[in-house]
C-alpha cells in the first residue's frame, strides 16, 4: 500500500450508527474535537461522546456507512471536507462554529 493510502485510511473520524425503523442516522465527528465544546455568537456545539463516540473509522468506513445513511451529523474540518468530497453535502451549506465545521445531510 502507498503512502498516499495508508494515509487517506488512517482511522481519525469517530463514528457512531443510529437505527430506527427505515432510518438510519450516522455522527461522524474528527476524532481530536470528541468532548470539546465550541462557541460563536449564538451558535453552539458540544462533541459529545455520548453522541459521536462511537468507533474510530478511516475515510473509507465512513463513505461506505454513508451509502446506507439516511441522515448524518458531520463536525470537524477533516469530516465535513470528506463528506463533500464525496458529494454528501455542499460547501455553500456549511457552518463554521468557532472555527470548526459542521453539516447535515439528509436524503430523501
Amino acid at each position: 500500500m502507498s503512502d498516499i493510502s495508508q494515509e487517506s485510511e488512517k482511522k481519525e473520524m469517530y463514528l457512531k450508527s443510529y437505527q430506527q425503523g427505515a432510518e438510519t442516522l450516522i455522527a461522524v465527528c474528527d476524532c481530536d474535537i470528541l468532548g470539546k465544546k465550541f462557541s460563536e455568537g449564538r451558535l453552539k456545539i458540544e462533541v459529545t461522546a455520548d453522541f459521536f463516540g462511537g468507533e474510530k473509522v478511516s475515510p473509507s468506513e465512513v463513505a461506505a456507512a454513508l451509502e446506507r445513511a439516511t441522515m448524518a451529523n458531520f463536525v470537524g474540518c477533516k469530516t465535513v471536507e470528506h463528506a463533500i468530497s464525496l458529494g454528501y453535502v455542499e460547501r455553500e451549506c456549511t457552518l463554521s462554529v468557532g472555527g470548526v465545521l459542521y453539516a447535515q445531510m439528509v436524503r430523501m
